[in-house]
């Protein structure tokens, strides 16, 4: 009698492979004689979570400004959702955003205003109108989704690092993004903390079928939240893969990332 199989470990989320959100083409940028990117090129498909991994100074805050159209290229193309950044005038760069989430390092959560008053700061800047039954309505869903439903009359200084992070990502998920851009989202703070935020990043991707681009030197949020992966070396994706596959990769400017 054979032996039964052994269970297969669960799959990542899939993305269609036609479907491209993001597609970054030959992408050079250089401010005097430092070349930052240098002919870097990437594709991030709907439903996929890409972390893009590089030494300090590499361009990896640079390539998150291009995207978001806060810094031109001097070549190639950024197509967001089917649209060239560098052809879209200050108000398509503002309809754009509205579909782009940000989870900035520092939270840059605003320490006078109350966490609802932070949900609804950015639901208010943008063009679309909502009924106050509607803004409570989405400020309600975004702190369930973090797990932080009693917290909307608290001031972020009342708030740990890891909920004040919680708060962050509720601010983001509150305009529903179509593609949200992580920068560190575990620096400074503690593993299990840590790791608490890595599985929240996988949990926004799986019920909204988010698509993410995560900058991160946590080789734990790294793992844990990337269907693949990308090295920013010499300013050019100098390799790409899931997380096995580049820490089996035997080239020192790869593995030296993964020991």
């Amino acid at each position: 009698m054979l032996p039964a199989p052994t269970p297969a470990p669960p799959a990542a989320p899939t993305a269609n492979p036609a479907e491209a959100v993001l597609t970054i083409a030959n992408v050079s940028l250089a401010f005097g004689e430092n070349h930052v990117l240098q002919d870097f090129s990437l594709t991030l498909l709907r439903g996929e979570n890409i972390v893009v991994m590089g030494k300090s100074g590499a361009g990896k805050s640079v390539l998150i400004k291009c995207v978001i159209g806060l810094l031109q290229t001097d070549s190639g193309t950024i197509t967001v959702l089917g649209q060239d950044v560098a052809a879209l005038d200050h108000n398509g760069l503002d309809r754009l955003r509205t579909k782009l989430g940000f989870l900035f390092q520092s939270n840059a959560l605003y320490d006078s205003m109350t966490v609802r008053d932070n949900l609804l700061f950015p639901l208010r800047r943008q063009w679309l109108t909502h009924t106050p039954a509607q803004e409570a309505e989405l400020v309600k869903q975004a702190l369930e989704d973090v797990g932080l439903a009693d917290t909307a009359a608290k001031m972020p200084a009342e708030l740990s690092g890891g909920m004040r992070k919680r708060i962050a990502l509720a601010r983001t998920l509150i305009l529903r993004p179509e593609i949200i851009l992580y920068d560190e989202p575990t620096t400074g703070l503690d593993p299990i903390t840590g790791r608490e935020i890595d599985h929240l990043i996988r949990e926004v991707q799986k019920k909204y079928n988010t698509s993410a681009l995560i900058i991160s030197h946590d080789l734990a949020c790294v793992r844990l939240t990337a269907d693949r992966v990308a090295l920013l070396s010499e300013g050019r994706c100098y390799a790409e893969d899931t997380y096995a596959g580049m820490q089996a990769n035997a080239d020192p400017q790869v593995h030296d990332f993964f020991v």
